[in-house]
């Protein structure tokens, strides 16, 4: 007994039995559940539910039947697992937004789009769908191989014949073991004309291939963003698809703006779509919705999102395929059984393995039939000869004692075979008839051409071919229909929020305490000089406003800040405001440093060769060319060294050759040239631009231009223009030349700049007061006066700043201030 026992003990190295019995199970998995078979596309439980279908009766014409019944009927013949698993997947086969062309049929509840779960399968019925009956077409005629079922007491095919090609058209999705498959839906009538072309040309070029079959064809629509996922997926068997909503825009009865999202992305659940945009409405992640309303019927899908009246549809819409799954990722990965071997293949080699599966049915089919019709061609000859001596045949019968001597009797006497011999003796008598004679011999001629027909076939490959491509085009003229996914040729990203927003010009102001905001420039209508303005910005008390100037929405703005640092910020990015808002934060929209704030700026659109020139209140000035500044970091970049409390007051661009003027808040100026002034790298501190004693400070740089006039502003809101020839050219370095006569009336000079006649001019007061004022009306007057009244200010109030509004031609050409 020992001796027996030691003999059934083998010793195996552990590491070595657990490679293999994981082996063992991962193939387990791979075959017998989780991959499809690239011949029919289905995996094993969703052929053995449309088997099982096919052996009750449940075809398309007949009766719908329990659920339960055809679970029940799976789990007892052919698929011993639990009957969740057997149900869920009978229920994704009956889901039209699952599938493109349904194999099942399902009566009742079998889920929705909104992710509700089918009725338990006690309440819902089901048979098979019209194009689900084509899975079976022709199983009956030894099409496919049988293997015994799990307990070896019944069969059940290895592969179904599949009249269509099920694995592009339906598509798959499965887990298994260290791999997985994930084969979106096509378009029938496309997947039918590649295969087509290729029975036509098997050379065809994979390119020819694309051309036919233009992308995935999705249940529930949606627009494909871009061929290249496409392209890698057909060509490769991996490729990403980027899937977007199908969106379309309306006016409601309240005059607001609408999107309506018509389709979605495939398996994108409508009500966690709803929720999450309602959510990040809440969170303040998208602004500009004010409502969701989700008005799907039997009709189709239909989700309206209310927009309010002052945002641009379109960005809205960019923020929501950003943010949320109404732009998603189809993860192509097209991995199949062959020979009941996972490999990943591509569009070529699917559709060229179905192709072979249909020439295989189509083979096995005809040698069927041509085995049929010749037995039974066999057997009318033979009772045709027996016909033409009928007397003979009977009395050779009647002369037997049994049926068996009597079979002997015909195969002897008149050389019939068994069948032949077999059919005679199971004749009845009306068969003796002339005219049963006659039918017989035209059945018999009906044969003969279908068995030259059927030899046909089998003796030319070419001709199985062509019948595989005619019986395909049969198929797609049946349950072919129009593609419901469009394809948009613009790939992902080519559309950025930056696209979606007018290039409009725009009105920016920041506070001395960091708070900015946008406006749109017509917010500010032309007044005579003199007038009072309209509110421009709410300031608290203790804030006033610094800068105001007028860019372009896709314009950089370079910040220049008090501790010599450069930021970067486009101008649409800056939240447009009203009138009266006070705006946002500029620490919320660039890193700045504590006690850090912008104090001068540059707007540009490209980086060009041109110079930045910058100057600080000190009377230091500096030139650095505009490219250093055109990759800045987060947190910014050095752009000036500056000394001691010196702090910027201007930053502009040139050409580095022009002439340039500080103007001091004494009413002094100094004009000289550019070229007096060397290059410099960032992080330095310039040269000497102006003479400036301890109580007084450089309050603007101004670029001349000869067709311009110097126009100067003074804090108690009294201004004026000079001709340029006025100024004399002196060098870099001096005091100055009297600019304005500044009394206790006008207050210092807060601001200088040159202007055209065709200019605007925006003034704004401590209080946020804002007038616009064309040049035209400030008159020109000499160097050693005072000016005349641009704005009236109430008690307590004064100008801080101005800008100009330059004309079309100027903004053009980069003069933009």
């Amino acid at each position: 007994m020992n001796e027996d026992r030691d003999r059934r003990i083998s010793i195996v190295e552990l590491e070595d039995e657990m490679k293999r019995s994981y082996m063992d199970y991962s193939m387990s998995v791979i075959v017998s559940r989780a991959l499809p078979d690239v011949r029919d596309g289905l995996k094993p439980v969703h052929r053995r539910i449309l088997y099982s279908m096919y052996e009750q009766g449940l075809g398309y014409n007949r009766p719908y039947k329990k659920s339960a019944s055809v679970v029940g009927d799976v789990l007892g013949k052919y698929h011993p697992h639990g009957d969740s698993a057997v149900y869920d997947a009978m229920v994704r086969m009956a889901q039209d937004f699952s599938l493109l062309h349904p194999l099942v049929d399902g009566q009742g509840n079998f889920g929705s789009l909104d992710g509700d779960p089918a009725a338990a399968y006690r309440y819902t019925e089901a048979r098979m769908s019209r194009i689900g009956g084509e899975m079976l077409a022709d199983i009956d005629r030894e099409t496919v191989d049988f293997v015994p079922n799990f307990d070896d007491r019944l069969t059940e095919p290895r592969v179904l014949p599949s009249a269509i090609p099920n694995l592009l058209v339906n598509g798959s999705s499965g887990i298994a073991v260290g791999m997985a498959t994930n084969i979106p839906p096509h378009n029938l009538r496309e997947i039918v004309a590649a295969c087509c072309a290729i029975i036509d040309d098997p050379d065809l070029p994979d390119q020819r291939l694309l051309d036919i079959v233009h992308g995935p064809d999705f249940p529930i629509g949606g627009v494909i963003m871009g061929r290249q996922g496409v392209r890698d997926a057909y060509l490769t068997g991996k490729g990403r698809i980027v899937v977007r909503a199908r969106t379309s825009r309306e006016e409601t009865n309240r005059g607001k703006s609408a999107i309506v999202v018509e389709d979605l992305p495939y398996q994108v659940n409508k009500s966690k779509l709803i929720s999450g945009i309602a959510d990040l409405v809440k969170q303040k992640r998208i602004r500009g919705i004010t409502d969701i309303r989700d008005e799907s019927d039997r009709e189709g899908m239909r989700i309206v999102i209310e927009l309010r009246r002052d945002v641009v549809p379109e960005v809205v819409l960019n923020q929501l395929y950003k943010h949320t799954a109404m732009e998603s990722s189809f993860g192509a990965n097209m991995l199949a059984l062959v020979g009941n071997q996972p490999r990943r293949l591509t569009l070529r080699q699917m559709l060229d393995l179905f192709l072979e599966h249909r020439h295989e049915v189509v083979l096995r089919r005809t040698r069927y039939d041509l085995e049929k019709a010749q037995a039974r061609a066999h057997i009318l000859e033979g009772l045709l000869a027996a016909l033409d001596v009928i007397d003979d045949v009977i009395a050779a019968i009647r002369s037997s004692r049994d049926r068996e001597e009597a079979n002997a009797a015909l195969m002897e006497d008149f050389d019939f075979s068994e069948a032949q011999a077999k059919a005679i003796l199971e004749m009845r008598l009306h068969r003796l008839t002339s005219l049963e004679a006659e039918e017989l011999s035209g059945e018999l001629s009906e044969l003969k051409v279908q068995i030259s027909e059927l030899e046909r076939l089998v003796a030319s490959r070419d001709a199985r071919m062509e019948l595989v491509a005619r019986e395909l085009r049969e198929v797609a003229d049946t349950y072919g229909r129009e593609r419901r996914t469009g394809i948009d040729l613009h790939p992902p990203g080519s559309l950025t929020v930056e696209d979606l927003i007018p290039d409009d010009r725009m009105v920016i102001m920041v506070s001395y305490s960091g708070y900015i905001k946008r406006l749109a420039l017509d917010t500010y209508r032309s007044q005579h000089r003199g007038g009072r303005g309209i509110s421009g910005a709410s300031t608290r008390d203790e804030d006033q406003l610094d800068q105001i100037f007028v860019s372009s929405n896709h314009s950089y703005i370079l910040f220049f800040t008090n501790l010599g640092r450069c930021h970067w910020l486009k101008v649409y990015r800056i939240p447009e405001a009203g009138r009266s808002s006070r705006g946002k934060a500029v620490v919320n929209l660039i890193e700045l440093q504590p006690d850090e704030r912008p104090v001068a700026h540059v707007c540009v659109k490209d980086f060009d060769h041109r110079y930045v020139l910058m100057a600080s209140d000190r009377g230091r000035i500096k030139k650095t060319p505009l490219s250093a500044y055109s990759h800045p970091r987060r947190d910014g970049i050095w752009a000036i060294r500056l000394e001691g409390e010196a702090e910027l007051v201007g930053a502009r661009l040139t050409d580095g050759a022009s002439e340039v003027m500080l103007a001091k808040r004494s009413g002094l100026a100094n004009r000289f040239s550019e070229l007096e002034v060397r290059p410099q790298g960032r992080h330095t501190m310039g040269v000497a631009g102006i003479r400036t004693p301890d109580d007084d400070r450089v309050v603007s740089m101004v670029v001349l231009d000869e067709s311009s006039t110097i126009l100067t502003i003074s804090k108690g809101g009294y201004g004026k223009r000079t001709a340029v020839g006025e100024y004399r050219s002196t060098h870099r370095g001096g005091k100055g030349i009297i600019n304005m006569r500044c009394t206790k009336r006008t207050g210092p000079v807060i601001k200088v700049m040159a202007v055209r006649d065709t200019d605007d001019i925006i003034l704004v007061s401590a209080t946020g007061m804002v007038i616009r004022v064309p040049a035209e009306q400030i008159r020109i007057i000499g160097r050693s006066t005072q000016g005349v009244r641009l704005m009236n200010l109430p008690e307590g109030d004064c100008v801080v700043d101005a800008a100009r509004i330059p004309e079309e031609e100027d903004r053009e050409n980069g003069l933009d201030d």
